[in-house]
């Protein structure tokens, strides 16, 4: 498919191959037992250039398209002369100056009969019934020329008033419709074929195109040329208008992608064919739904997409199907029961495993460190509520206004809330959704539930609390809106009018929640940046063993075909940066010291901007432990800049994506070339270079210890309930920044190379090669690995770990606090898991693997088996181990499970 981009829905995109390579791939996937799962996405489609059917369609026809209901198109906004149009914000400068630079050109294509306007790789339909504008330049040319009874000519004149006589753009009746459809394509091949006989009739056409199109040395000679355009369904303009006047959805606020109303049971079959088509083959064996809060109704979407599904999986004698959703869970939220996906994406996992390796003591240490460091004081709520508020001002106003004028309706039908003004409702709406808890509610016909009516009040409160409204009754109307309770007893019209507005509503607080707190307060709340990422709780500081396991528990009972992620490509940090990172948390007073000691070392590097240092300090610290994160395993070369490269292209987006100092639309070039500049005097030193001398072999240490971090969370993702995912290029130490970063091409051969190296002996280890690998961890054979084997016993054992139960085990001694333990169970197969965490404080200061008597003392696992064998297999070293049992239960000696390999997977029988 075409992915965010898609322009056909029933095609697959040339660009990556044809269907012929598409049937060798799954072919090829079949024969090595594998399957596949596409990612789709059913929210929206792209638009603007040349290639989207279905949107020219729309230009050319308006509300008379056929396609004209598959988008989401407001035809009667604020703006009058947008009445019946749809604004395309695709200029790059302003109207008046495109059209007199001879930008925007009229064109002709005589072999399909159509005119269109075109700009650079854009092209706009002209509206059928508007040709005779053009047309009539040539009639008494033509008349002259070939005679006032040349059958060419009558039948040219024929076709002027056919044109003319089309029905008109915003016609509603089907029978209308059809009628245009019909007659202009009618028209057109009529218009074909008299061009192909008569050379004089199209000669004289691309003449009158030339006239009407001006010449840039003659503002006046464009006259004729803006009157056409205006006379359009399309509306051109310049770019930056789009936030505040563009009347159709789109994704967040990217004008290239249109929103369509896959509610609509017509435009679902359309979108879903070929997708439908390839399941009930055997091609496709799966769906990930991305961005499924953009939906109308994400429940009825989601019910629609099953039983189509369970109907081609019937019709082809095909197995059940596997689907997932893209859905950002936040704090408590949890996924709706009633809802018929396998479960998410799997960032609600990441977060809650990212965490394990935090150290929560360390809040308020950090806290301290970062207050002091950039000398300001942030509180996150009000951080969270001020960036939501400027996505709706700069980004996404033009979809408020679409909302307000809804809801502004909707108060003027009734006499008891008439006197609520436009301006009024607009600025309540706005204090509502930037004080918005979650993504979104669901709230439907239906009704709506205790936990979005708790989400709805929560934020009528604290939008109450800040605005500076007089009259406050006016969020109890938008609440009552909200809630669909006000109309309770209406009128359908009215009943229908409210519960459109409640889901629209739904629609836009999903793209303000996602644009403001993960791509503005994200990049602006720095304390520990391995905590910000996608579905991350600010709030929220390390997970606690015990929440562990009650989330994995809850998890197999409620949905235990999830996914498990660790990394995706919508992460902020990759999984081995974050854990990097998280081990600060365990040393904070050592960070306090390094980078109080970073600054000063490098004031001298610093700019003044406007009156202020640039790199600010906030953005100054945001780079120290992004360096710390992403410093390569291996010595920077001299010669090769790409990792200087890398990290001043991520400060880039980091600090345009804050909005404080620069942004992708208004760039402060001043200040960015000062943070680019402070980059690369950081990585590329002189010949004395404190900070590197102090930076590195603090980096080194934080290095190693974050790989046994790591080493852990991977096996925790490969053996919790879930489904695990490993995101391209992560089978190795990955320490990829956020996208386009972790999005370069992957090294296939070295990892198959790689591979090859391992499985010479990894089917049998001994002891020798194990300690091989621990000894070198940094050359990433140790994950590989533990990958390699994981996934052997995971196909070995299918049962134990797809529907196994989920057995939390204690851990006592000494070093309790530093290990994560459970078993899996499944009839009377039994596997142990054992991991270190918070290794930094486990290993205090010594330069060693985790593993070992020294280490672990007389820490012990209680496994609650009074019947099992007395002897256990792990993984990944071959051992067998001897369990010490008690009348009660049986245990395992940490030290013993983790004698020579980081972490634990053990089989008993």
């Amino acid at each position: 498919m075409h992915g965010y981009d898609i322009v056909d829905h029933d095609s697959l995109n040339p660009e990556i191959g044809s269907p012929e390579d598409f049937d060798r791939f799954v072919t090829t996937l079949h024969e090595h037992g594998m399957g596949l799962i596409l990612d789709i996405v059913p929210n929206h489609m792209g638009v603007m250039g040349s290639d989207n059917s279905w949107w020219l369609d729309v230009l050319e026809n308006g509300q008379s398209s056929v396609y004209a209901g598959f988008f989401d198109i407001d035809w009667h906004p604020l703006k009058d002369e947008l009445h019946g149009k749809v604004l395309i914000p695709v200029l790059h400068d302003h109207y008046g100056a495109v059209l007199e630079s001879g930008e925007l050109k009229l064109v002709f294509h005589h072999e399909r009969g159509e005119f269109d306007v075109s700009y650079r790789n854009h092209r706009f339909p002209v509206d059928p019934r508007e040709y005779p504008r053009i047309l009539q330049h040539c009639t008494d040319a033509l008349a002259a020329r070939l005679g006032a009874q040349n059958p060419d000519l009558l039948e040219f004149q024929s076709l002027i008033t056919a044109f003319g006589h089309l029905p008109g753009r915003r016609e509603a009746s089907s029978d209308r419709i059809a009628e245009r459809n019909r007659d202009k394509e009618i028209d057109k091949r009529r218009l074909v074929a008299l061009c192909a006989r008569s050379q004089e009739i199209a000669t004289c056409i691309l003449g009158a195109v030339e006239l009407i199109n001006g010449t840039p040395a003659d503002p006046a000679s464009f006259e004729e040329l803006h009157e056409l355009i205006k006379a359009q369904t399309f509306r051109l303009a310049n770019w930056r208008v789009a936030s505040d006047d563009i009347n159709y959805r789109r994704f967040f606020d990217t004008n290239d992608l249109a929103g369509i109303r896959v509610e609509n049971e017509t435009v679902f079959q359309a979108t879903h064919r070929l997708v439908l088509g390839l399941m009930a083959d055997g091609k496709v064996d799966g769906l990930r739904i991305d961005h499924p809060d953009g939906l109308y109704n994400p429940r009825q979407y989601f019910e629609r997409l099953n039983s189509s599904i369970a109907l081609a999986a019937k019709n082809s004698g095909n197995r059940s199907h596997y689907v997932v959703i893209e859905k950002i869970l936040t704090g408590a939220e949890r996924l709706p029961a009633e809802w018929p996906v396998c479960g998410t994406t799997g960032y609600d996992f990441a977060n809650l495993v990212n965490g394990v390796f935090v150290e929560p003591s360390a809040a308020m240490s950090l806290d301290r460190t970062y207050r002091t460091f950039i000398d300001d004081e942030i509180d996150i709520d009000d951080l969270a509520y001020r960036c939501r508020k400027l996505i709706i001002r700069v980004a996404l106003v033009s979809e408020l206004n679409v909302l307000a004028n809804q809801i502004a309706k909707i108060a003027l039908s009734k006499r008891h809330t008439c006197d609520f003004t436009l301006n009024s409702l607009r600025d309540a709406l706005t204090e509502v959704v930037a004080s918005f808890p979650v993504y979104r509610t669901y709230v439907t016909p239906s009704g709506v539930s205790d936990k979005d009516v708790r989400y709805i009040r929560s934020a009528l409160a604290s939008a109450k609390w800040r605005s500076p409204a007089a009259d406050a009754s006016i969020f109890d109307f938008v609440g009552e809106v909200l809630l669909t309770r006000i109309a309770e007893g209406q009128d359908p019209a009215y009943q229908n009018a409210v519960t459109t507005f409640a889901m629209k509503f739904q629609q836009f607080t999903s793209p303000v929640m996602a644009k403001g707190l993960e791509d503005t307060a994200f990049y602006r709340y720095n304390r520990l940046v391995s905590l910000n990422d996608v579905g991350g709780d600010l709030h929220r500081f390390g997970t606690t063993t015990p929440e562990f396991h009650l989330a994995n528990e809850e998890r197999l009972r409620s949905w235990p075909h999830t996914m498990l992620a660790t990394s995706t490509h919508d992460s902020k940090r990759s999984e081995d940066v974050r854990c990097r990172i998280n081990v600060l948390s365990e040393i904070a007073g050592e960070w306090k010291a390094r980078v109080r000691e970073w600054k000063r070392v490098n004031r001298n590097h610093r700019r003044i901007v406007n009156n202020k240092p640039a790199p600010s300090p906030n953005d100054e610290y945001l780079l120290y432990q992004t360096l710390v994160g992403a410093w390569p395993s291996e010595p920077l070369n001299d010669t090769d800049d790409s990792f200087c490269e890398r990290i001043e292209n991520y400060m880039l987006k980091a600090i345009r994506e804050a909005k404080e100092h620069t942004s992708w639309i208004n760039r402060n070039t001043e200040y960015e070339t000062a943070v680019s500049s402070f980059v690369r005097t950081l990585l590329n030193p002189g010949a004395e270079d404190r900070f590197l001398d102090d930076f590195v072999p603090f980096q080194r240490r934080v290095a190693r210890i974050g790989l046994w971090n790591s080493l852990s969370q991977t096996l925790l993702k490969l053996t919790c309930p879930g489904v695990p995912d490993i995101y391209q290029g992560n089978d190795l130490w990955d320490f990829s920044l956020v996208d386009p970063d972790n999005r370069r091409p992957v090294d296939y051969i070295h990892r198959q190379q790689m591979f090859e190296s391992i499985r010479v002996w990894g089917n049998d280890p001994d002891a020798l090669s194990i300690g091989r690998l621990v000894e070198t961890p940094e050359d990433s054979r140790l994950k590989l690995y533990l990958i390699w084997r994981t996934l052997c016993l995971r196909q070995q054992q299918p049962d134990l770990f797809q529907e196994g139960e989920y057995l939390p085990l204690a851990v006592e001694g000494a070093k309790a606090k530093h290990v994560v333990a459970f078993a899996r169970k499944s009839g009377t197969t039994k596997a142990l898991v054992v991991v270190p965490r918070l290794v930094a404080g486990l290993l205090n200061d010594i330069d060693l693997p985790p593993i070992g008597p020294r280490i672990w003392d007389d820490t012990h696992v209680l496994l609650p088996f009074r019947s099992c064998s007395e002897k256990c297999r792990n993984a990944f070293t071959g051992e067998v181990l001897d369990l010490q049992k008690t009348d009660e239960c049986a245990k395992i000696g940490v030290s013993r499970a983790l004698a020579e390999f980081p972490v634990a997977l053990c089989l008993l029988d």
